[in-house]
């Protein structure tokens, strides 16, 4: 390319919308962290929601409407700072009044789960109390649905009908632009209209980063358990050597902890030895190598492992074989 006159303003211009783009994304991210709606963790998933996110999902239904955050927000491929939850997607359209800045997105219809339209002839009367005819979509919404859709949130929360109430692996369903609804005739009398995981099938579905998923290091860790595993480096050995014990330690989402103190009872037949090993690094793993001296040959030697964190404890069990 000649870099003249014109080639600089053209370049400039592209140059100006690029730059504008990445302030509005970061401009975007920093309405989140520091608005009102405060910040909320879910331990459930290790997960948070904050700013006007959280204020959105609290005022419009909550862990019944949206489920737990699977992921917390972040700037997708389209350059949208978005957050997916169980049963939705967030969106964050700062063009938009302050009333509509957040969105939830049109799940039902990037799935590909619309229907044809009604035929004339199927549309419901318009004086029938049970059904509510939608003719931006074509669709209706009738008895226990049409309840739940206006009880919980109507087109703000669910969008139009995008189908008709059908049976789908012995469960009657219905499409919505943001949600499914579903039957469960089993459930008490409240509980009988649940609402679909369809944010966790579109994060997979759309091709999502799976990375979004995991808890995000920085976050604050609410550790309510903790998860242990323990092995040997030789699970059958002679009577005389060492051994390797290996340990990891991570919360109730199996997520690394750091710095958990663990020791290790070790029921030789001559007798019980204990061992304290390291603290565990960052990727939640400790190791020790202990001596051994006679052992009885095919009498199993057993390995308590006991695991401290905070006010926390947990205990495994790990063994190996004396042989030859």
């Amino acid at each position: 390319m000649r870099w003249n006159k014109s080639t600089w303003g053209w370049y400039l211009r592209v140059s100006a919308f690029v730059v504008a783009g990445l302030v509005l994304v970061l401009v975007s991210a920093a309405v989140l962290a520091q608005t009102e709606g405060g910040e909320r963790y879910f331990d459930e998933t290790g997960h948070a929601v904050r700013g006007p996110f959280l204020k959105f999902f609290d005022e419009h239904g909550g862990l019944e409407i949206f489920g737990f955050p699977i992921t917390d927000e972040y700037v997708n491929e389209n350059g949208r700072l978005v957050q997916y939850f169980q049963r939705a997607r967030f969106e964050w359209h700062p063009e938009n009044p302050a009333d509509f800045q957040v969105q939830l997105g049109l799940l039902g219809d990037q799935l590909g789960y619309s229907r044809p339209r009604l035929e004339p002839g199927q549309i419901p009367a318009a004086n029938n109390p049970h059904c509510k005819y939608f003719p931006e979509t074509g669709h209706s919404v009738c008895y226990a649905f049409l309840d739940y859709f206006k009880a919980k949130g109507g087109l703000d929360v669910f969008g139009y009908p995008i189908s008709e109430a059908i049976t789908q692996s012995d469960r009657i369903i219905q499409y919505f632009q943001r949600a499914q609804m579903e039957w469960h005739p089993e459930k008490p009398t409240n509980q009988k209209v649940q609402l679909a995981l369809i944010g966790s099938v579109a994060f997979d579905i759309l091709g999502e980063d799976r990375d979004e998923l995991l808890p995000k290091p920085s976050q604050l860790r609410n550790v309510t358990s903790l998860t242990t595993w323990a092995s040997v480096q030789k699970p059958v050995t002679g009577r005389t050597g060492s051994q390797t014990i290996y340990v990891y330690v991570g919360d109730q989402h199996k997520q690394a902890i750091q710095g958990a103190l663990v020791t290790a009872i070790v029921h030789f037949a001559s007798g019980d030895q204990s061992y304290t090993l390291a603290l565990t690094d960052t990727r939640g793993l400790t190791h020790l190598e202990i001596p051994f001296g006679q052992t009885r040959p095919g009498e199993r030697v057993s390995i308590d492992i006991d695991v401290k964190f905070r006010n926390l404890n947990n205990r495994t069990r790990t063994s190996f074989l004396p042989w030859w």
